[in-house]
């Protein structure tokens, strides 16, 4: 008799350590904070996480990142651990990848090629697609070379979605026809997208910005009571997401923007320009901030540098410290000689520490529990009323 229980094939899931250097003027534990964050990129690109190197350097190794000692003790660890990939937190060069591989015998991948990877699974709209292509291409244009010599042994996977494993054959005149081919399909596709927003009259719009994983997607869904992608992981919307609110007789629009993260690719901010038009244009950022992460200060610089990058630094801001249900501090020993550190603060200390002196409109909420909803909401009505009234002088909506 047959066995009718249906068979699971289980995928199999790349085994992989993660590398960073410890410069001469660097934080340790900075760096092994964005090691933790590069974990959790890996993660959501569906890697399991095996082990952790971190050296010393005055400055990184021009022809292979870090030393030769250092690359013995990680090839040493991959024979006996048999891992699949080693990802750098840094871009490497070709010459880099390719004399690491050499040495290796594996699979080699930086923080860009991992972040790029994560936009090709989390791509779902031809727009979407579209942008990561042209990153992804011009990402490889200047790696040819290292790709040319590893033809016959690629094997797809992590870092190889997209244009990864079918580009190898092809040569760098061929590319450059391709970005030059996506550049202009995005340009009709930006053209589209300027006149929808030139359609949408003078209405005063919102756009939601700040690191990934903050929630922006779970307050926009709380806002606008729609069902926009929400999930714990990095990068969970790409795509902008644009819904009309109205907050008692105030209607304004509120988009939902990709989120930033530290050392984003330049290929990723420049195919998704016309994602990030939609912050440029809008008359007030809402910078959501995730008040539990223990480097959210840090977050915010990084927000705040690329909302300069992109010329967008001079819009109101309204910040919205997000999830205060998960906030936790660590007692602070007043006798003790060491000075109070950020994760010393309790709660009510932070709402009257540099960010009140900010002079920054702010508020303190939980969109999971809706916790201070309320009060976000009559911040939003009062600088949405005073705009719409500047361009609406007539209109008697606010007697």
């Amino acid at each position: 008799m047959l066995n009718s229980e249906p068979i699971i094939i289980k995928k199999y899931v790349e085994k992989a350590i993660f590398i960073g250097v410890i410069r001469q003027d660097d934080d340790e534990a900075t760096v092994n904070e964005y090691l933790d964050e590069l974990e959790f990129l890996a993660e959501t690109a569906g890697v399991e996480k095996r082990g952790r190197f971190v050296q010393k350097v005055d400055k990184p190794d021009p022809r292979s990142y870090i030393r030769s000692g250092k690359l013995a003790e990680i090839k040493t660890y991959i024979d006996a651990n048999e891992i699949d990939v080693a990802i750098f937190d840094d871009e490497l060069s070709a010459t880099q990848i390719r004399n690491i591989e050499r040495e290796l015998q594996i699979k080699i991948l930086d923080r860009t090629s991992l972040i790029l990877d994560i936009f090709a699974q989390r791509a779902k709209t031809a727009y979407a697609k579209t942008q990561v292509e042209l990153a992804q291409y011009q990402y490889l244009l200047p790696r040819l070379t290292r790709m040319w010599t590893h033809l016959e042994r690629q094997k797809g996977g992590i870092g190889m979605r997209g244009p990864g494993e079918t580009q190898i054959e092809t040569d760098r005149r061929i590319i450059q026809d391709k970005i030059a081919r996506l550049k202009e399909q995005l340009k009709k596709i930006d053209r589209q997208m300027a006149s929808q927003r030139g359609n949408r009259g003078s209405m005063v719009r919102i756009a939601l910005v700040g690191y990934t994983n903050v929630g922006k997607s779970t307050l926009m869904n709380l806002m606008a009571k729609t069902d926009v992608f929400a999930e714990n992981k990095l990068f969970a919307t790409l795509d902008t997401t644009v819904r009309k609110v109205v907050i008692e007789n105030v209607p304004f629009l509120l988009s939902d923007t990709v989120g930033f993260i530290r050392k984003l690719p330049t290929q990723l901010v420049e195919a998704f320009k016309s994602t990030l038009d939609e912050v440029r244009e809008a008359d007030i950022l809402m910078h959501v901030v995730d008040i539990s992460h223990p480097g959210h200060e840090d977050q915010i610089r990084v927000v705040n540098e690329t909302l300069r990058d992109i010329g967008a630094a001079d819009k109101p801001i309204y910040v919205v410290f997000n999830k205060i249900d998960a906030y936790k501090h660590e007692e602070y020993d007043e006798f003790s000689l060491e000075p109070k550190k950020p994760e010393n603060y309790t709660l009510e200390e932070y709402k009257h520490s540099w960010i009140a002196r900010e002079n920054t409109p702010c508020v303190f909420i939980s969109a999971k529990q809706k916790i201070g909803i309320d009060k976000m909401r009559s911040d939003l009505y009062k600088m949405v009323a005073e705009i719409h009234a500047g361009r609406y002088p007539f209109d008697n909506f606010l007697w």
